[in-house]
């Protein structure tokens, strides 16, 4: 297996709690040629002081500390900006990856000589552990498929950047952002290749974005009317696909 660098890029925001775990997760990574680009969100807790720690440990981690508050999207895109692997992954402070999830994740691009592609995961508690609800993603989503299911989660994601050029990787300013750039990644012509196997523990936090249901569906429908610019009818299609799905991952 070629030993390409992956550049991982993690927003920090107020996750002082997790963030110790997520950053390890990287460490304990069977896979070692990579550089993790955590950038700070203006953190107004220890978050920044935790990850100085494991900095100061590890010439691979760099931190970069944003001037004001500016939300995921923008706080990924500069780390987005100063990556140098040709590979491109993302993990979120609240999140721990399996040891052996780079490894296997570039073996699977590198064999079927994907651009793009996303994994399984398990559910786990505030704690980090596991909670035997693994879901399993399809061999495969385009553009169309996506909008019906958001099964494509962001610490899954890997991208090929000589695939897909960083101009196509950069986030756009809106709610559900991540979903948005695996759009405008598809629509291009790129499809997403899955890797049904559970890679990560994805952490069910109070404190994260997707748990107030509300705001969440609210900025899914915006996402479909006004970034998509979909007309009421087709928005309401997809919607309502895309939330039965998400419930579906959960039971």
């Amino acid at each position: 297996m070629e030993e390409s660098l992956v550049s991982i890029v993690m927003p920090l925001y107020n996750t002082e709690k997790y963030v110790k775990s997520a950053i390890k997760s990287v460490l304990n990574q069977t896979f070692s040629n990579w550089e993790l680009i955590v950038v700070d969100d203006c953190s107004t807790d220890e978050s920044v002081k935790v990850a100085s720690t494991l900095v100061e440990e590890d010439s691979r981690i760099k931190l970069i500390r944003l001037e004001e508050n500016s939300g995921p999207a923008i706080a990924r895109n500069s780390g987005i900006e100063i990556a140098k692997g040709k590979y491109l992954a993302f993990l979120d402070a609240d999140d721990i990856w399996k040891p052996n999830k780079l490894k296997k994740q570039i073996r699977f691009m590198q064999v079927n000589d994907i651009a793009f592609s996303f994994t399984g995961y398990e559910f786990a508690n505030e704690n980090g552990d596991g909670l035997d609800k693994v879901v399993e993603v399809p061999d495969q989503m385009t553009y169309k498929m996506s909008l019906k299911n958001t099964v494509i989660s962001t610490p899954s994601v890997m991208l090929d950047l000589d695939k897909v050029g960083k101009n196509s990787v950069y986030m756009p300013n809106v709610g559900h952002e991540d979903s948005a750039t695996w759009w405008q990644i598809l629509k291009q012509g790129h499809v997403a290749y899955g890797l049904s196997e559970s890679l990560y523990y994805y952490r069910r936090s109070s404190k994260t974005v997707s748990s107030n249901k509300f705001k969440s569906m609210k900025m899914k429908w915006n996402l479909y009317r006004k970034y998509e610019e979909m007309s009421v009818m087709q928005a309401t299609y997809y919607f309502l696909l895309n939330n039965i799905n998400a419930i579906l991952k959960r039971i």
